[in-house]
């Protein structure tokens, strides 16, 4: 039986990219969602099944209209992996209004509206999954994390009031704590001299998300970590 369609929010090079092909190699449709068009294009060209939606999660009316493009094109929505995120990492002192309302719109209120968006269609087939990106702010706010802590920490809570909703209809939400450097160019460039296990393998980090849409609604994870081996916490 053909599998339903997986819609990845935030789709760049790195964990985006990864969670994509992995579903894709799972048999789902998948629907890619970024502001950056070209650079979806060229992840859409090795994924087989795939197809790219301009998607801006700061604008309020776009997860209607993406979602409705998507739901023509290729289905009903199965799965939602929401993997936006942004913040300025600064303490506040020097954050801004601006940084600290711009990590709210990408971290809460697009899981937000990208939620009600597509539980139409898992509410219809009495099932869906929902997994969501966090990071280790959510749970510990670092000093120079102020716009980015608070946004990680709002959106944690979010998920879980989520969970706790809709899992009895069947939706299965998880959270899934990105501890360590996701490996990456720009992070290689940065840490020109860390080791090859310091960084965190993105297709690693997709086979967990990919995990845990298979888990059965006896033992559902809410929550898991994902850290390289060495991290320290």
């Amino acid at each position: 039986m053909k599998k339903r369609t997986c819609a990845v929010i935030g789709v760049g090079p790195g964990i985006g990219a990864a969670v994509a092909a992995r579903f894709a190699a799972g048999g789902h449709p998948v629907a890619l969602c970024a502001r950056d068009e070209q650079r979806l294009l060229q992840i859409a060209a090795g994924i087989n099944g795939s197809r790219v939606y301009r998607y801006d999660v700061r604008d309020t009316g776009a997860a209607g209209r993406v979602f409705a493009q998507i739901r023509k094109d290729m289905g009903p929505v199965a799965v939602l992996v929401y993997n936006a995120g942004a913040g300025a990492f600064a303490n506040i002192d020097d954050a801004t209004l601006e940084d600290f309302q711009s990590a709210w719109e990408v971290n809460c209120r697009g899981l937000f509206l990208a939620v009600k968006a597509v539980l139409p269609d898992m509410r219809a087939a009495g099932s869906g999954n929902i997994v969501v990106t966090g990071a280790t702010a959510s749970i510990k706010g670092g000093a120079n994390f102020v716009p980015f802590a608070s946004a990680k920490a709002a959106q944690r809570s979010l998920a879980q009031s989520l969970a706790r909703h809709l899992g009895p209809q069947r939706i299965h939400v998880s959270y899934v704590i990105v501890d360590g450097v996701v490996d990456l160019e720009r992070t290689r460039e940065r840490m020109p001299g860390k080791p090859d296990e310091f960084f965190m393998d993105p297709a690693q980090i997709a086979e967990s998300m990919f995990f845990l849409t298979q888990q059965p609604s006896q033992a559902w994870t809410f929550e898991l970590d994902l850290r390289p081996f060495a991290e320290k916490w």
